[in-house]
């Protein structure tokens, strides 16, 4: 199951970072931001949904640690971090780390909180 929710996970980040790139060019990691963030929001909802019913440890497994760890993209996130120091855009580095890491954790709550939504629907 989690083979083949990283499959899964992997061609969705490899399309939706084509997909960002379209709109936003190559200059700063804005695909992985976005996939990360989206990554962070999806599981907050995944969570709140299955804390609130059961689901067995195989679709847990699939959902979370399949499609989600594979499309996730936190090794991407430190190369690019380190090819900004790099390149010698601190600025640019500092403001991807903080923005990823604050956003990240608002964006799991938020999915937290919308994942309540549709438990009452």
């Amino acid at each position: 199951m989690v083979g083949l929710g990283g499959s899964i996970g992997a061609v969705s980040r490899y399309l939706t970072s084509l997909y960002i790139t379209k709109f936003t060019g190559n200059g700063f990691p804005w695909a992985t931001l976005g996939v990360n963030l989206v990554g962070c929001l999806l599981i907050g909802i995944i969570t709140g949904i299955i804390l609130d019913k059961e689901f067995s440890w195989p679709v847990r497994e699939f959902l979370i640690i399949g499609i989600l760890g594979g499309f996730t993209t936190f090794s991407a996130f430190g190369m690019e971090t380190i090819n900004l120091i790099r390149s010698g855009s601190m600025g640019a580095a500092a403001g991807y780390v903080s923005i990823s890491l604050l956003a990240g954790v608002v964006f799991a709550g938020v999915g937290i909180l919308l994942s309540r939504q549709f438990i009452s629907m």
